[in-house]
């Protein structure tokens, strides 16, 4: 990877999106539609003859919403970042994100093991809601393939797997059956399993306090899982995000999404706590906001602890490239009521994500099963 004083990023390698600065991001806007955003999904020809008809038709699109001075600007912007548009993938690049601003010689490339859905915005920012929904479902766990002889430890980010421990213990040559009962070989055996297990737990508290996973699955076949979940200290059993039956030789791409689903059934049970908890706060004149206006007022206050977003909503509104003043449920003015700058159309809900990342909220996306019973898209818990 490449840069220089962040202005510039170029990925040579698979990137976890969890590596990707969201929050850096957040804090670059313009006054005028200068950055440039894009997603695809880079895997297989296909992708890339379906890529160039998205890039060339959004590109003819908003040369032709843009007056002259912005158009050139523009056409310098996409210049620059062309060839890493069509640039040919890498070993298991699924998918790739780039930011770009020829004003502020700004560009970021940024490889990916997992596919976005295509995208293609030029906004006054970075455009973040793609890549805040992928940091979302794409968390860094772990994964504890685990029988009574062997133990391994891999690291998932974003699909991208990195093995961490690996244990291993030969009990039938440690122990010989001549000359002993079966009743004293088997208790011996399973001592020795005990033993390595034990090793396993030491180690696996260890790993997990090195890396800054949401938590770790515990996978393998037999009962060697169970019991080693009983040797580890309480705090770390409440890491274990799932429990699962594979064999210790599954193949890696099973592995993760053996995980992947583990962890989405976390995640889901997580918002679903969120979204509980918000609607208790609410009734009870709990520390809540719901609804744009108040949900806005109390993020510009850093007052929000988690921001609920309802998945895939949108908020038509616009905000003062100026002063941040936004709003919602309008179109934009020619100048900003409040100081006389520029505005342009935005969707809110995008640029409440922005503020949240920027007062250090937390995120869940909801389901609309889950959420309130009503029109609102947006809710928070409050600090105070």
């Amino acid at each position: 990877m490449q840069s220089e004083g962040q202005k510039e990023i170029i990925s040579d390698e698979l990137l976890p999106v969890t590596d990707i600065d969201i929050r850096a991001l957040a804090e670059i806007y313009d006054e005028k539609p200068v950055y440039l955003s894009v997603y695809l999904p880079v895997s297989g020809r296909e992708n890339d003859h379906l890529n160039r008809i998205f890039v060339d038709s959004r590109v003819s699109a908003i040369k032709k919403a843009l007056n002259p001075e912005l158009r050139s600007e523009f056409e310098k912007t996409f210049e620059m970042a062309e060839s890493s548009v069509f640039d040919e993938p890498i070993s298991g690049e699924k998918g790739r994100i780039i930011f770009a601003c020829s004003k502020d010689s700004f560009i970021h490339v940024y490889r990916l093991a997992v596919e976005p859905e295509q995208s293609f915005v030029l906004d006054t920012s970075p455009y973040l809601l793609p890549l805040a929904k992928m940091r979302a479902d794409y968390e860094d766990y772990g994964v504890l393939l685990v029988d009574s002889q062997e133990a391994r430890f891999t690291c998932i980010r974003s699909d991208i797997t990195e093995e961490k421990k690996h244990l291993s213990t030969d009990l039938m040559n440690k122990h010989k059956k001549g000359g002993w009962s079966q009743m004293r070989f088997n208790h011996l055996r399973k001592g020795a399993i005990k033993s390595f297990l034990s090793e396993v737990a030491e180690n696996v508290q260890g790993t997990c306090d090195q890396l800054e996973t949401r938590g770790f699955v515990l996978a393998g076949p037999g009962e060697a899982k169970q019991q080693l979940m009983e040797l580890l200290p309480y705090e770390f059993q409440q890491k274990v995000l799932g429990v699962i039956d594979v064999s210790i030789d599954i193949p890696r791409d099973e592995l993760v999404e053996a995980g992947d689903a583990v962890l989405q059934e976390s995640k889901d049970s997580e918002s679903r706590h969120a979204a509980e908890e918000l609607k208790t706060a609410l009734l009870k004149g709990g520390l809540a906001a719901h609804g744009i206006e108040d949900v806005k007022a109390a993020l510009e206050q850093a007052r929000v602890n988690t921001l609920l977003i309802l998945k895939d909503s949108s908020v038509a509104g616009w905000i003062c490239e100026r002063c941040q003043n936004l709003q919602a449920n309008a179109n934009p003015p020619k100048e900003c009521d409040r100081c006389g700058g520029p505005t342009s159309a935005v969707n809110v809900v995008e640029e409440l994500y922005e503020i949240a990342q920027r007062t250090g909220a937390k995120v869940e996306f909801v389901d609309k099963e889950d959420f309130l019973d009503s029109d609102d898209v947006v809710g928070a818990l409050l600090r105070y």
